[in-house]
């Protein structure tokens, strides 16, 4: 369903060549749910933005859902969904029910299905109570379920997530882990996940890819990745200490 092949990104910045990805490849099969860890400025974000063909890679290949993102742009739209938890691509003044209905006119998703589709949205992800208010006057964990929501009404074979829990709270962050746990499992969704929050890796990944410097540090399951530290490290010491590791090779 996703496919990198050496797929690199570098910008211009005050005349130097600045590498935001290098030689990147992974695949990712349909129906998987797989986190993406890395520090700041690790390439994450980069690899998202090739992958809804917001950036064209500088080398290499990018393929999701056997289209070419950058070419194939508006055709990708409707196979996948995408959230950045920092960004929100509902309209802040209009109510969150209108926000649906203009994004099913964009996707020109069918009356009868995009009713249906709602409505189970609505229940799953508790939405009823909020939708006829202005997105400006949603807490943020509102706003977070409203964003799902609008990147899953046209029914995406994949489903990118840009940190998607970041700044809730408790019980909001487990409710919308409980929603994408159930969507992965029950739908088939794939689903790509990028997070500082290990919680949202523990709960919901089974398998782990770890970017720095934009490369690939680490590819495989939790349980590998808890393999590759001695004792009884905790997921945040493993982590950090691939990070370290990271650096210092880079240097």
């Amino acid at each position: 369903m996703i496919e990198l092949d050496r797929a690199g990104r570098s910008f211009k910045v005050r005349r130097e060549v600045v590498h935001a990805v290098r030689d990147l490849s992974f695949t990712i099969a349909a129906g998987e749910f797989v986190g993406c860890l890395g520090p700041n400025g690790a390439g994450k974000s980069t690899t998202i933005k090739m992958l809804c063909g917001i950036l064209t890679p500088t080398s290499g290949r990018v393929r999701v859902a056997g289209l070419d993102p950058s070419r194939r742009r508006t055709t990708l739209a409707r196979r996948i969904g995408v959230v950045f938890g920092q960004r929100t691509t509902l309209w802040w003044d209009l109510p969150l029910r209108d926000s649906f209905e203009l994004i099913r006119l964009l996707y020109n998703v069918d009356r009868v299905a995009y009713r249906s589709r709602l409505d189970e949205l609505t229940e799953t992800l508790g939405l009823g109570d909020f939708a006829a208010k202005p997105v400006r006057q949603l807490s943020l964990g509102q706003r977070m379920r409203g964003d799902l929501a609008a990147a899953l009404l046209h029914a995406p074979d994949v489903l990118v997530l840009d940190e998607p829990t970041i700044g809730l709270d408790v019980v909001s962050k487990a409710g919308i882990r409980d929603f994408l746990r159930r969507l992965n499992s029950e739908q088939g969704t794939t689903v790509l996940l990028t997070t500082h929050d290990l919680g949202d890796i523990e709960r919901l990944c089974r398998r782990v890819m770890l970017i720095d410097h934009g490369r690939l540090a680490f590819d495989g399951t939790l349980d590998d990745l808890m393999a590759t530290a001695p004792g009884r490290s905790t997921i945040e010491e493993v982590v950090t200490r691939l990070y370290t590791t990271g650096r210092e090779t880079a240097r």
